[in-house]
């Protein structure tokens, strides 16, 4: 679904490439997570995947991004908006409407769906996030959870096949959090949607990612299943990374011969010790 190849990108005045060399897979509805220091390079790949590096952030770009087959540097973004939605840190700067019925209906509409169709979709896309019941509301009033899971229902109202999601609950509390990381689970298992989620919480992560990439100064230093990579705990700490709680717990008793390997959730945990 998403293949990058010799990836490189560096910022007008800048001296130094922010991406260095990336290469890239991943398959149609898979859920893979990235995770790295700031300033790593992550946000930056993220706006490559739909065109808005180069197309609109210029700079030094050489490498290739194939979405479905389809280079970036072929199409304009906006042709993207119909394979790729993609959710930012700030819910707030997604939503304009009057109401959430309107935000839903807005990218649709610019595609020129069929009215009933539309209504369909506004629909199906407030169940997924459990928000029908916010469908007049002003999504100014709404907290910031409803908001992050509003400005997802606005993408999928588009149909998208890929959702990519740059650190969407770092302004939420922890109730948002919860809800945000609910929907994606629900779009991976139910819909089985395409995700790729820049995020720096790992238990989240642990409990959703069939891959975890892992990013320092450009470059790609680790993949592999959430096993393998919050396994690597010394290299994940060097990098300023924590591993989920009950991980590192299990890795201390696993070095000491107590269990055969990590656990990436508390319900895994307590099988170790029955």
């Amino acid at each position: 679904m998403i293949e990058i190849k010799d990836l490189r990108f560096k910022y007008h005045r800048e001296t130094e490439d922010v991406l260095k060399g990336i290469n890239l897979r991943i398959k149609k509805g898979e859920f893979v997570s990235i995770i790295g220091p700031s300033g790593c390079g992550k946000s930056t790949l993220c706006l490559t995947l739909n065109g808005i590096i180069p197309k609109t952030i210029n700079g030094d770009f050489s490498g290739d991004v194939l979405i479905d087959g389809i280079n970036t540097k072929d199409k304009d973004v906006s042709e993207f908006s119909k394979k790729i939605g993609m959710i930012l840190q700030n819910p707030e700067s997604q939503l304009f409407a009057m109401t959430v019925e309107e935000e839903l209906a807005f990218g649709p509409e610019n595609l020129a769906v069929p009215k009933n169709e539309i209504e369909e979709r506004i629909s199906w896309a407030l169940s997924i996030v459990d928000m029908e019941h916010k469908i007049d509301e002003f999504p100014g009033n709404l907290s910031g959870g409803e908001k992050q899971r509003i400005a997802i229902a606005s993408f999928l109202t588009m149909k998208p096949e890929i959702l990519v999601l740059d650190e969407p609950t770092s302004q939420l509390d922890p109730v948002g959090k919860r809800e945000v990381f609910s929907v994606l689970k629900e779009l991976h298992k139910k819909e089985k949607m395409t995700i790729v989620l820049v995020e720096h919480r790992t238990e989240p992560i642990a409990e959703l990612s069939d891959r975890v990439i892992v990013m320092d100064n450009g470059s790609v230093v680790l993949e592999g299943s959430p096993r393998k990579v919050f396994d690597e705990v010394n290299l994940l700490r060097g990098l300023g990374i924590m591993v989920p709680d009950i991980s590192y717990l299990t890795y201390l008793l696993k070095q000491e011969g107590y269990v055969k390997d990590i656990a990436l959730t508390l319900e895994e945990g307590r099988r170790l010790f029955i």
